[in-house]
Order: structure tokens, then sequence, then C-alpha cells
């Protein structure tokens, strides 16, 4: 059964091929004898939609059936308290500090503390 879906699949990219070429073909055509492009023939693009869709029903069938990521597993082993510890994202110089009661200003990183002069 997958061998005709591999098949399938091949005949469809090879017909995919072919009427894209054909297109090609027919818009030189077009050049050639001086005519105006206003669309591509039925007959393309009826062959295009279809072996397209014949392309995405043997990738599907090839490709097999889809599993679940199994993120759920890994999540079960931690405990619940650690589970949104996320380090990377801890930010220890930020502005919230300004709000403290007891906060003073740092110098700039223009300003040299001068111990003589304190």
């Amino acid at each position: 059964m997958a061998s005709m879906y591999k098949i399938m699949l091949i005949v469809g990219f090879i017909s995919l091929f072919h009427s894209a070429f054909s297109a090609a073909q027919h818009r030189s055509y077009l050049r050639l004898t001086s005519q105006e492009f206003t669309s591509l023939p039925l007959d393309i693009v009826v062959q295009a939609v279809v072996s397209l869709f014949a392309v995405i029903w043997g990738v599907l069938n090839v490709a097999g059936n889809l599993r679940e990521i199994p993120a759920a597993a890994e999540l079960n082993q931690t405990k619940w308290e650690t589970q949104r510890n996320l380090p990377s994202f801890y930010t220890f110089n930020h502005r919230g500090r300004a709000l403290a009661y007891d906060y003073v200003p740092s110098l700039g990183k223009g300003e040299l503390e001068n111990p003589d002069l304190s």
C-alpha cells in the first residue's frame, strides 16, 4: 500500500514538472507569435492542480502517522514549584529598585568616586 503512495508521489511530481514546463512553453509560444498573455490554457491549469493534490496526498500518506511530542513527560518529572523557574530570565539590575524606601542612587559611569573628597 505504501508503494502505491510512493508511485503516486513520483507521478505527481513528474506531472507537476510537466505542467510547469508546458506553461513556460506556452509563454514562449505567445512571445514568438506576438500575442498577448491573458491566461494559461485550461488543460495546463487542471494538470497543475490535479498533480499538486496528488503530491500532497502522496506526501501525507508516505510520511506516516503523526505522533504526539511527549513534552508533558518531561514536565511530569519536575515539581510544581520549579516549573516556571527560568534562570535565564532573571534580571537583578532593573528600575524597580528605585521604588525601595532605602534606595541610594549609585554613581554614573562617568563619575568616579574619590575617597579623599568624601
